[in-house]
């Protein structure tokens, strides 16, 4: 399903490349993307025989995109991880533990001559960056200006970047709470840094606490009005509840409708701010509104009636 049309994507569910059954489940639960993982969930003794176990199972047809997280650049295995899993049913690349524009820009490189070697359109291949230790918030903005220090020819692949709260919080010996309050200033960081980067915006934490779903929807309604595009996934179960919150629901598809259609109407009456249901509407509310719309036709893409 590789393609560069979907803007919007909401939940990334990982699964463990090492076992083909979970793979193939992972790949038919409805999440937008599965993350198929070389690093974490997989020993060293299985990290090369994984690989080719990933390529098997994206070269079958699946609804999702489909992305690797490999290991991170300064193991034994990342270059290799690249060389096996980049082809034609890779929609992305997940580098973990960034901390550098150097990471960044390497790995494009390396990226963009596996596609030209293989026939692909270079550029394709999405790149997303883990933000997930102390040095890399601490080099945030740097990390984030890769792209103006690159001498490699075509587009910039890093569209998004995601948070990892599990490895930072270890890093710096943070107790990561349900409550996730010491995780406040780290997420409005990265929603800032991202905007001011010119990328869309970034992909939330994995949320750990498994059997507390009410804590979960919480923690999703939060990274929605904090302004991220979708969550991390660790379980199947988490998936549904990620997609709903980040859909937007027919009362505030309408209610936009209704704000651009009324603006519309004033704006050629000469007049650029008025009321719509109540509300004070100007021109912050309605390209609000508006991207409230083009969300809501993206996703209609991922999940069609």
């Amino acid at each position: 399903m590789a393609n560069t049309e979907i803007s919007v994507l909401r939940s990334f569910l990982f699964a463990p490349g090492n076992h083909p059954r979970r793979v193939e489940k992972a790949l038919a639960l409805g999440a937008d993307a599965v993350i198929l993982d070389l690093e974490d969930a997989v020993a060293v003794a299985e990290k090369a025989a994984t690989r080719q176990t990933i390529v098997a199972a994206l070269s079958r047809p699946r609804r999702c995109r489909g992305y690797v997280r490999v290991n991170a650049i300064g193991t034994p295995w990342c270059l290799r991880d690249l060389m096996e899993v980049v082809g034609p049913g890779l929609d992305g690349i997940v580098l973990p533990k960034v901390e550098s524009a150097a990471d960044l820009r390497t790995i494009d490189w390396l990226i963009t001559n596996l596609e030209r070697e293989r026939g692909l359109p270079v550029g394709r291949i999405d790149l997303m960056p883990i933000i997930e230790t102390a040095v890399g918030f601490s080099r945030l903005d740097r990390i984030l200006g890769a792209r103006t220090l690159r001498d490699t020819p075509g587009p910039w692949r890093v569209r998004r970047i995601s948070f990892g709260a599990g490895d930072f919080t270890n890093d710096v010996g943070m107790t990561w709470t349900p409550g996730e309050e010491e995780l406040s200033e780290l997420r409005v960081r990265m929603i800032v840094s991202s905007r001011a980067a010119g990328l869309e915006p970034p992909v939330d934490t994995v949320w750990i606490h498994l059997q507390d779903a009410a804590a979960l929807r919480r923690s999703v309604e939060r990274s929605l009005r904090m302004g991220f595009q979708g969550r991390l996934c660790i379980h199947p179960d988490q998936v549904a509840v990620v997609n709903e919150i980040f859909t937007p629901t027919a009362e505030a598809v309408g209610r936009a409708q209704r704000i651009v259609k009324a603006f519309e109407e004033a704006e050629a009456a000469g007049l650029a701010a008025i009321q719509v249901d109540g509300v004070f509407v100007d021109y912050p509310i309605v390209y609000r509104a508006q991207r409230t719309l083009a969300a809501s036709a993206a996703i209609g893409k991922l999940d069609p009636a």
